[in-house]
């Protein structure tokens, strides 16, 4: 087994990432890698973001992004920041422009140890997000999980930031409602095709807001970006927040988001390392290398 593949277990507000070097090389980080990852209590993650040589002119890197069942995503903000402070701790460099499969992103490190990244457009229009089938208005869908004249939760909003989001608005404290148990079937409802993040989030302020998540393909997180993301437009576009927002996430940090009139959302939080060692790509054996209090 060659584990020469460098990486670093970083964390994004609680979010669990592993940001993978794979540039100058051939192979890929197999979904086979990444389940055997995500079984191990060390290496458990989130996400894994593979950082590859760029396929466009004018990127600095193409980004495979990994759920912990060996899932792709679209999409993940708190593991791009964890690129970004990966990346500038090696180059010196500040900003930086990345492609997914969903597009481009751009992101920049400031002065103060922030990042923000330009998470793109979101999209509401049903058969973007997507939805199995067609709703005018996605601010508000048809569904709901608990008894008809009861429901536990109802009325989503609906949104894509890359990857399809389902936000639940609530009056009770976020921590009230089973998420571990429900999360697992709203993901998985035939409305979404391609399943969801599922959210449940509380207005706190007309700038402010609680927020817990679960994951597609990685479960119930401590943080999830694109999830924030979705959870402003949406908490603007009903009216309920303006549209810059402090979202307030499971790990205690919080991430600011800003829709810009430009239509672009501009997601801005920390990014912490915590430590870096080899893997193999193909079969998800590993072995550490240091460990330190942050890196250098």
């Amino acid at each position: 087994m060659t584990m020469d593949a460098q990486f670093a277990k970083m964390n994004g507000l609680g979010n669990k990432i592993l940001v993978v070097d794979m540039r100058a090389r051939k192979d890929k980080v197999t979904p086979a890698a990444a389940i055997a990852l995500a079984g191990n209590s060390e290496t458990h993650f989130d996400q894994i973001m593979a950082v590859y040589d760029p396929k466009a002119q004018g990127t600095d890197a193409w980004i495979d992004i990994i759920n912990s069942d060996g899932s792709f995503a679209q999409a993940c903000g708190n593991g791009t920041r964890c690129v970004v402070q990966a990346l500038a701790a090696e180059t010196g460099r500040k900003a930086f422009t990345f492609q997914t499969i969903a597009g481009i992103l751009n992101a920049e490190e400031h002065d103060d140890g922030s990042i923000s990244v330009d998470m793109g457009n979101p999209e509401f229009a049903w058969d973007k997000i997507p939805l199995a089938e067609e709703f005018a208005d996605t601010r508000r869908i048809e569904l709901q999980i608990g008894p008809i004249d009861n429901p536990i939760l109802h009325s989503p909003s609906a949104a894509s930031m890359g990857n399809p989001h389902a936000i639940f608005w609530v009056e009770k404290d976020v921590w009230d409602y089973d998420l571990d148990r429900i999360g697992p079937l709203l993901e998985n409802h035939p409305i979404f095709p391609e399943r969801a993040n599922i959210s449940i989030a509380r207005i706190r302020s007309d700038s402010e807001l609680d927020l817990r998540t679960w994951e597609r393909g990685a479960g119930l997180t401590l943080a999830c970006g694109s999830a924030a993301c979705a959870a402003a437009v949406s908490a603007a576009r009903t009216r309920r927040t303006g549209r810059q927002v402090k979202i307030n996430m499971p790990s205690g940090g919080p991430l600011f988001i800003d829709w810009r009139e430009d239509d672009h959302v501009v997601m801005t939080g920390p990014a912490e390392w915590e430590w870096s060692g080899q893997l193999d790509p193909a079969t998800g054996g590993y072995v550490r290398e240091r460990q330190e209090a942050a890196a250098q």
